[in-house]
C-alpha cells in the first residue's frame, strides 16, 4: 500500500500545470515503521501457523537458556578422576574431570548425543551409546582418542546391558536378527568378533541385568510392564534359560546386583506395595527383604568388599541417600544434602560413591561420599548462566481426593509473592510415561516461568504414576479406566485453582508423550477449566498410535494403553482418544513434535493439528527434522522454549 500511495503522489505531481509548482508541498509520508529483530529459526526446525520470537525476548531468556548440568557417568578406575556426561556445544558429551572441582576435559566430540561408561576394575575401555537424529535405533562403539569405534552393525536397535564382575564381557540386547524382538547377545569390546547370540528373544522387554562371577551364567529380565518383570537365570554355554521363581506372578524387580560372596540382591514389590531392597534366591525365586522403608527404593549399589550397601528412597518424590551395613542390618541416613534428585550411585574400588544430585536450587551436579568419614565431596559446580539459584523457590506438596477418594498429589511451585504479589497465572505440566513421577529437582529455564514472568508451575502426579506403589501404579491401565487418570488432574487443577496465589482465570497446561496425551484429553474434557494447550510428542489416536509405533514396542504398550486388535478395547480405544472428540477443542493449542520420533510418530501430530485447523482452530505446530521422542540438541531445545514463551506471554498473560 505505501509503494503504490507514492506512485501516485508522483505521478499527480508530474501532471500538474506549472502554475502549480508554487502550491504548497504535500505532507511527508511517514516512514515504515523498522522490522523488529526475530530470532532465526535452526534449519531443522519448520514452524507453521506461528509466530516469529522477538530478538529481545531471547536476549532476555538468555542466562536461563545457558544453564547446563552435569551427571555421573562411573569412575576411572585407574586414575580415580569421575566420568561425566554434560553439554558445552549443542549435545551432551562425555567429559573427565580428575579432581573434585576441577577443569571438565571432553573426550566425546559427537554431532549427536553420547552416553558411556568404563568397563569394571579394568577401565581400558568406554562403552558408548548412539543414535542418530532421536531415532532411538542405537549403536554401540568404544570410544578412544576422541573417535568412536563402531561395534554393532549400524542398523539395528541395541541396549547395553550389564558388565561382568571383572570387565571382561558386556551384554547387550540387539533387534538384529528381525528389527522386533530383543535377543541377548554378550561380547568382549575389545574384540567385536567376539560377539554372539546366547539367547534368541520373543519380544522387546529382554535384558541382561548381571553376570555370575565365574561368568558361566548371566541373570536375565524380561520387561513386560512396570508391575511384572520376569527373572531368569541363563547358561552362557547351552543357552538354557531357567525361571527364577514363578514367570506367571505379577511381580516387579528393579535393579540386581551381585555380591562378592555370590548373593543376589535386588529390588522387589514381592510381598509389599512398594520396592523393597533384599536377597533373592536364584534356585527358588524367594525374596527376602532387608529395608523397611514406607517408600520404594529407586536404586542400590554393593560395596566392592561386601560390607555396605548405598541405596536411594524416593520419599514422595525426593531422593534420600541410605548406607545399609549388610552384616547388621543397620542403616545410616545421610541427610546432608536437601530434597533433591539422586542418580547414577556407583562404589568405587576404593569405596568411594559416585553419584548426580540436583535440588530447587542447584542444577544436576556431581557428588562422592565417603562411606567411612560420611564426608560429602563436590565434583562439578554447573553453571547456571549467571543467575543466583538461590533465589529459586521450592515446591511444596498438594493433596486432593479425586472423583472415586483416591489421594492424589502434585508439586506446587509459586513465584515469589513480593516480587509478584497477588492472584498468579499457572501452567500445569504432566509428566510422560504413564510410569513416571514429578520429582523436586532444578527446574533450568522453567524458572523463568516463576523468576521472571511471574507465572507459577504444577506439576501432577495422577493414577499410574510410579513412587506411590504398585496398587496406585495399576489404576489407569487398560482403555476402560485410563480416563479415571484425567478425572484426577481435573481435581488436582480444582485444587489449586483454590490456592490463594493462583489466578482460577489463567490456567494452561502442558505435557509430553503420555502427558502429551493428557494434554490433549485436557483440551477436550477440561477446557472450561483451561485457557490454551501445549502438547508435545503427543499421542492424539490410541488405535494409530499402537498399530505405527515401532513395533519393538507395541506389545509392551498395548499392556498398558489396550490392545487395538481386540474389537471391544479397539471400540474403547477410539471413545477414549482426543482425536475422536477434537471438536470439542475451543481453546488455542501449540503442538511440538519429532519428525524422527519411533514411540510417538509424527503422524498422531500431523493428524491432530489437521482436524483442528479443519475446524477453524489454532494450533500452532513446530516440527524438528533431526529430532525423536523430545528435543536433544540445544538451537532446538532454545527455539522450543521461546516460542512457548511466546505463546504463553499471549494466552496467559495478554502479551
Amino acid at each position: 500500500m505505501l509503494r503504490s500511495t507514492l506512485a501516485g503522489v508522483l505521478l499527480a505531481g508530474a501532471a500538474l500545470p506549472a502554475f502549480a509548482q508554487s502550491a504548497p508541498a504535500p505532507a511527508p509520508v511517514p516512514a515504515a515503521p523498522a522490522p523488529v529483530p526475530t530470532v532465526p529459526l535452526p534449519a531443522a526446525l519448520t514452524a507453521e501457523q506461528m509466530p516469529a520470537i522477538p530478538l529481545t525476548l531471547a536476549e532476555r531468556a538468555r542466562p536461563y537458556l545457558e544453564a547446563r548440568g552435569a551427571g555421573f557417568a562411573g569412575w576411572d578406575q585407574t586414575t580415580r578422576a569421575v566420568l561425566i556426561s554434560t553439554r558445552f556445544g549443542n549435545v551432551a558429551q562425555l567429559h573427565r574431570v580428575a579432581q573434585p572441582m576441577g577443569a571438565r576435559s571432553q573426550i566425546s566430540f559427537e554431532a549427536e548425543p553420547v552416553s558411556g561408561s568404563y568397563a569394571p576394575v579394568k577401565g581400558d575401555v568406554i562403552l558408548v551409546t548412539k543414535d542418530r537424529g532421536g531415532d532411538e535405533y542405537y549403536q554401540l562403539h568404544t570410544l578412544k582418542d576422541g573417535r568412536l569405534t563402531l561395534l554393532t552393525d549400524g542398523k539395528s536397535r541395541n541396549q547395553p546391558g550389564a558388565w561382568s564382575n571383572d570387565g571382561q564381557l558386556v551384554g547387550f540386547s540387539s533387534t538384529r536378527r528381525n528389527g522386533v524382538d530383543s535377543d541377548l547377545y554378550v561380547m568382549d569390546p575389545r574384540d567385536p568378533a567376539s560377539t554372539r547370540m546366547v539367547h534368541e528373544s520373543k519380544g522387546g522387554g529382554w535384558a541382561i541385568i548381571g553376570f555370575a562371577p565365574d561368568k558361566t551364567q548371566a541373570f536375565v529380565a524380561d520387561y513386560n510392564s512396570v508391575q511384572d518383570v520376569d527373572l531368569y537365570r541363563l547358561d552362557l554355554a547351552s543357552g538354557a534359560m531357567t525361571p527364577i521363581g514363578d514367570p506367571r506372578a505379577e511381580i516387579a524387580y528393579g535393579g540386581l546386583r551381585i555380591a562378592p560372596n555370590g548373593a543376589v540382591w535386588v529390588t522387589s514389590d514381592q510381598g509389599s506395595d512398594f520396592q523393597r531392597l533384599g536377597r533373592l534366591d536364584p534356585a527358588t525365586g524367594k525374596f527376602t527383604p532387608v529395608t523397611k522403608e514406607s517408600w520404594d527404593v529407586d536404586g542400590f549399589d554393593i560395596s566392592p568388599d561386601g560390607t555396605t550397601i548405598a541405596y536411594v528412597v524416593n520419599e514422595a518424590g525426593s531422593d534420600r541417600l541410605r548406607l545399609l551395613d549388610v552384616a547388621s542390618g543397620r542403616v545410616t541416613r545421610v541427610d546432608a544434602l536437601p530434597a533433591g534428585q539422586i542418580g547414577g550411585l556407583e562404589y568405587a574400588p576404593w569405596g568411594e560413591i559416585g553419584f548426580s544430585f540436583s535440588s530447587a536450587k542447584s542444577a544436576a551436579d556431581v557428588w562422592s561420599l565417603d562411606p567411612k568419614t560420611m564426608q560429602l565431596t563436590r565434583w562439578t559446580q554447573s553453571e547456571t548462566g549467571g543467575l543466583d539459584a538461590g533465589v529459586n523457590v521450592e515446591p511444596r506438596i498438594v493433596t486432593t481426593r479425586s472423583f472415586d477418594g483416591l489421594e492424589v498429589s502434585g508439586l506446587l511451585y509459586l513465584p515469589d509473592p513480593a516480587k509478584f504479589p497477588g492472584k498468579r497465572p499457572l501452567i500445569v505440566s504432566v509428566h510422560g510415561g504413564p510410569e513416571g513421577q514429578s520429582t523436586a529437582g532444578f527446574q533450568g529455564r522453567g524458572n523463568y516461568y516463576l523468576n521472571e514472568l511471574g507465572i507459577g508451575l504444577f506439576y501432577p502426579n495422577v493414577r499410574g504414576s510410579t513412587g506411590y506403589g504398585k496398587t496406585f501404579v495399576s489404576l489407569d491401565n487398560g482403555p476402560f479406566k485410563r480416563e479415571d487418570s484425567v478425572k484426577d488432574m481435573a481435581a488436582l487443577i480444582d485444587a489449586v485453582r483454590k490456592d490463594q496465589g493462583v489466578d482460577p482465570a489463567k490456567i494452561g497446561l502442558t505435557g509430553g508423550s503420555y502427558g502429551g496425551y493428557m494434554c490433549y484429553a485436557a483440551a477436550v474434557q477440561l477446557k472450561d477449566k483451561l485457557t490454551a494447550t501445549q502438547c508435545t510428542v503427543a499421542i492424539s489416536n490410541f488405535v494409530s498410535f499402537l498399530e505405527n509405533t515401532n513395533p519393538y514396542r507395541q506389545d509392551l504398550r498395548r499392556v498398558e494403553y489396550g490392545d487395538e486388535r481386540d474389537p471391544k478395547q479397539r471400540k474403547k480405544l477410539t471413545e477414549i482418544s482426543p482425536l475422536t472428540r477434537v471438536n470439542e477443542i475451543t481453546k488455542p493449542m501449540f503442538v511440538i513434535t519429532g519428525a524422527n520420533d519411533p514411540r510417538v510418530p509424527k503422524s498422531e501430530a500431523d493428524q491432530m493439528v489437521a482436524a483442528i485447523r479443519g475446524r477453524g482452530g489454532e494450533a500452532w505446530h513446530l516440527v524438528a527434522a533431526d529430532e525423536g521422542h523430545g528435543f536433544a540438541k540445544k538451537a532446538n531445545q532454545d527455539y522450543s522454549f521461546l516460542a512457548q514463551l511466546v505463546f504463553w506471554k499471549k494466552h496467559l498473560l495478554g502479551e
